[in-house]
């Protein structure tokens, strides 16, 4: 797998990969929006209300999942110094940033008629607007360089280090007493016997699984864009020098 850390050897599988994850995205979202939206039945305590958890949820998922991602890539860096491991951090930065903010709308919208408030400093709600902001530091110290190969590498340090706020995330809601609810899904026995309808369950998931297709090609766009921008900067250097 590492030779496909390569620019070169990438792009001769992204273009595939990225065709495939658009017409993923655009069947299960289409489909999962039907069944969030009309085939679903409202919650018996939350009414309609209950339709947001199919973006919030979703949303929450990848923000998570970005992150954990963008770790493993700056693990990479760190330590093999694959180059693609960095653009893929700046490709996948935004992004994650995006789902996240998508989250803590949608949570907003789903809380004031579930809690009566927009915002409570509650451990969950708390512990994803840090990971918001730890995003947004990757972002800033990816262009606060002049050399990008500095910003990669203090913005994978960053993300490095922020990784210990994905368990507090995760379990929040298990070592605190908090307004937000525990999980429905942690296990592969909550899976195959969650606490959640199976009328809620598919569309939750078909929703979750279009959501990750819509970012595999949202990142793979980036990362051509981080490819051919770092290939002009390099020409503009050589123009300079010479």
């Amino acid at each position: 797998m590492f030779g496909y850390a390569n620019p070169k050897k990438y792009k001769t599988l992204s273009h595939y990969i990225f065709l495939t994850a658009v017409i993923l995205a655009t069947l299960f979202l289409g489909f999962g929006l039907y069944l969030a939206l009309i085939a679903s039945p409202p919650d018996y305590q939350q009414s309609e209300t209950v339709r947001i958890m199919y973006v919030h949820v979703p949303a929450a998922w990848l923000s998570m999942f970005i992150y954990v991602s963008m770790a493993v890539a700056a693990l990479v860096l760190t330590i093999w110094k694959h180059t693609l491991a960095g653009f893929y951090i700046r490709a996948a930065a935004p992004i994650g940033a995006a789902f996240t903010a998508a989250c803590l709308i949608s949570g907003a919208l789903w809380g004031q008629p579930t809690w009566g408030t927009w915002w409570v400093w509650d451990a969950r709600l708390t512990s994803v607007l840090i990971l918001f902001f730890l995003y947004l530091g990757a972002i800033a110290l990816n262009n606060a360089y002049d050399n990008p190969d500095k910003g990669n590498q203090a913005s994978a340090w960053l993300v490095l280090i922020g990784s210990v706020n994905l368990p507090i995330i995760k379990f929040s809601v298990e070592w605190w007493n908090t307004l937000h609810q525990p999980a429905s899904l942690t296990s592969l026995s909550k899976i195959t016997s969650p606490g959640i309808h199976p009328d809620m369950l598919t569309p939750l998931l078909v929703m979750a699984f279009g959501f990750l297709c819509l970012y595999g090609a949202m990142v793979i766009l980036r990362l051509d864009n981080e490819i051919l921008g770092r290939k002009i900067h390099v020409l503009r250097l050589r123009t300079i020098n010479g």
